[in-house]
This record gives C-alpha cells, sequence and structure tokens, in this order.
C-alpha cells in the first residue's frame, strides 16, 4: 500500500511537470517531453492506478499548473466562498465607516449601499475602509455597480469584454475618500473593483499585491457535465489598461505574514504575542512608476506631512497646553496594521480637509 501511495504521488507531480513544462514552452530551451508519450508510459507501467485515477490526475495537474488561467467549474452554481455579500460593519472613531466584502457577486452595490447608510449619513462620514482582503468573484459587472457608488462624474469604469461601463452621475456619492485593503487573496472581481476605486481617484490601495486572477473566461461544456474556463483576455480599466497578470501592487505596502493576517482578519482587536506586526506596519509608497499604479487624482500625503499641515493650520491659541479633562476610558487598540494604518491615513486626511476648508 505505501509503494502504490507512492508511485501515485509520483504520477501527480510527473503531470504537474509536465504542465508546467508546457507553459514554459517557446521561452526555454528546454523542449518539453511529448505528453500523450508519458502519459501511455505511465498507463502501461505503473501498477495499481486505474484508468479513471490516471485520467482525474492528469487533468488536476494540468488545470493546477495552467491556474488561474484554466479552471473547472463544477455544477452546483454555488460561490466559491459562502461568504455574505457585505459580512461585517463598524463604525470607528472620527465617523470612518468599515466596510468588509465577502465575495463580488450580483446585489452586492445595494447592499453595501445599505450597510453603509445604517453607519449614519454619507455627509457625515469623513472616509470608509473597504476590506477586500480575501475576498473573490468572478461578477465584474457588480464590481463596476459597487465602484460607481463612490464615483460622482460620469467616466468609464470597467470593460471585462462586454464593452466599456460607465459610472453614473450623481448629486452625492457614499463616503470618501476610501482606504482599500487587499492582500494575496484578493483575486478575480474584487481585484477588479479595487483597481478601479484607485484609478477613478477615490481610493488608495493598503496591504499587498493581489492574486493577478481578473481575467475574462469562456467556459467550455465537458462530457462528464462540468465546464472547462479558459482565460481569453484580461479585464481593463476604462481607459484600457490591462490588470496586470501580476496582480496589483499597493499604494501603501504594509507587511504582515500570512499567518498573522489571517488572525488579525478574524479580531482586528487580538494582539499577537508572537508577532512583531502587533505594531503598525510602515507606510511604504509603492511601484508609482507601474502602468496601473500612476498617482491618482487625488493629493496623498504621508504622515509627516499630515502633522506639519495640521501644525501650520492651528492658531497661536490652539498651540497652547491644552487644559486638563477629565480621564476617558480607554479605548480598545486595532491591533490590524492594515485597518490600523487604514484609518490613521483617512482620519489625517480629514484634518488636512478641514484646515483648508
Amino acid at each position: 500500500m505505501l509503494r502504490l501511495r507512492n508511485e501515485f504521488s509520483f504520477l501527480i507531480l510527473a503531470l504537474a511537470y509536465l504542465g508546467a513544462a508546457t507553459v514554459l514552452q517557446g521561452q526555454t530551451n528546454n523542449e518539453a517531453p511529448d505528453f500523450k508519450e508519458v502519459y501511455d508510459l505511465i498507463a502501461s507501467h505503473l501498477s495499481g492506478v486505474s484508468p479513471s485515477e490516471l485520467n482525474r490526475a492528469a487533468v488536476d495537474g494540468l488545470v493546477k499548473e495552467l491556474s488561474p488561467r484554466v479552471s473547472l467549474v463544477t455544477n452546483g452554481g454555488l460561490p466559491r466562498t459562502g461568504a455574505s455579500l457585505v459580512s461585517q460593519t463598524n463604525l470607528f472613531e472620527g465617523q470612518i465607516a468599515y466596510l468588509r466584502i465577502g465575495r463580488v457577486d450580483e446585489g452586492l452595490a445595494p447592499a453595501l449601499r445599505e450597510a453603509c447608510q445604517s453607519l449614519g449619513p454619507a455627509d457625515k462620514l469623513k472616509g470608509a475602509v473597504l476590506d477586500l482582503r480575501f475576498t473573490d468573484g468572478q461578477d465584474y459587472a457588480a464590481a463596476a455597480d459597487t465602484a460607481d457608488l463612490f464615483v460622482k462624474k460620469e467616466q468609464p469604469l470597467l470593460n471585462w469584454g462586454k464593452g466599456v461601463v460607465q459610472s453614473k452621475e450623481k448629486n452625492a456619492a457614499l463616503a470618501s475618500p476610501i482606504a482599500v485593503l487587499v492582500n494575496r487573496q484578493t483575486s478575480e472581481a474584487a481585484e477588479a473593483l479595487a483597481a478601479v476605486l484607485r484609478e477613478t481617484g477615490v481610493g488608495l490601495l493598503l496591504g499587498s499585491t493581489t492574486a493577478g486572477q481578473a481575467l475574462v473566461g469562456q467556459e467550455f461544456p465537458l462530457s462528464s457535465g462540468a465546464r472547462l474556463r479558459i482565460a481569453t483576455d484580461p479585464v481593463q480599466l476604462g481607459d484600457g489598461t490591462a490588470l496586470p497578470g501580476t496582480g496589483l501592487k499597493p499604494d501603501i505596502a504594509v507587511e504582515v505574514s500570512a499567518r498573522d493576517e489571517q488572525a488579525y482578519y478574524g479580531n482586528a482587536f487580538r494582539q499577537l504575542t508572537n508577532s512583531q506586526a502587533a505594531g503598525y506596519a510602515a507606510l511604504t509608497p509603492t511601484n508609482r512608476g507601474a502602468a496601473t499604479n500612476r498617482p491618482t487624482r487625488r493629493t496623498v500625503f504621508n504622515e509627516a506631512e499630515l502633522v506639519r499641515e495640521r501644525r501650520e493650520s492651528l492658531s497661536p491659541f490652539e498651540t497652547a497646553v491644552p487644559e486638563k479633562r477629565e480621564a476617558e476610558p480607554e479605548k480598545p487598540m486595532i491591533h490590524d496594521p492594515a485597518v490600523a494604518r487604514a484609518l490613521d491615513l483617512l482620519k489625517g486626511l480629514a484634518i488636512v480637509h478641514q484646515s483648508h476648508s
């Protein structure tokens, strides 16, 4: 039994290698072996493996190595994640809304509008944190509709092979500015939503590089009842810029390990005793010259500039030593580095906006 298990594991690795070699063919001088030749040899000489097991290993290996450009879509009609459209909301100090998106799917735009309105009037909010970490979805129409909530003017938003979709001009949009949280598990339509919010100038991206899976795909029916989804083109922003296969780089990088990030995502107030990430992560502007990471139309301030702007706007009376106040009850501290950094940024921008108004 152990020998059979080892042989079967070797088979899977061998077929996975063939898939990788196929991807690399034409890019290197190493020509990949013929797949059918290797498949027939394994089928003829590897003992203890049924034709169905061999077929499954071959399919799994190919799909895995060519993912995300190739994927199997099984029947059932359920989204990949069981999360709600808007899975969590909160109102943080300074009238800043926190909105966590579970998945980008049909109905997200009205659900997000309702969630935001439940936190207070839009004109009273000083900004919003839109959390797209660990978020996926293949409904690009929902991504465009959701982005439209935050854009006042009519302008091109997104093109996923059905023509460019534009925002609608409106008197009032949802809370602005926006800090959009992304990570390595932000994929597909969630990536497109993040990219549009940055491109339209209403939001900045904080976190880590996204998955790079915003792709237009075509589905082909299989005899098994499943469907094979093959990517044909990348999704494009309104100006025709393709979303990169390497993922979106954040405007502000927040470095935290995958394990710690998962823990913080479960509870932003949790303090990890074995992690240096318990404190705030450093602000790191990144990739300002890349095609899909162009400077947004909104003026961006770093922490030093925010402090300087605040000091210069104070009157002599405001710089005086403040009067003693009664001690206020200590509020719980947010230890999630991404959320904490986003709140600091939005509160700083609110101070600058107030000082200039």
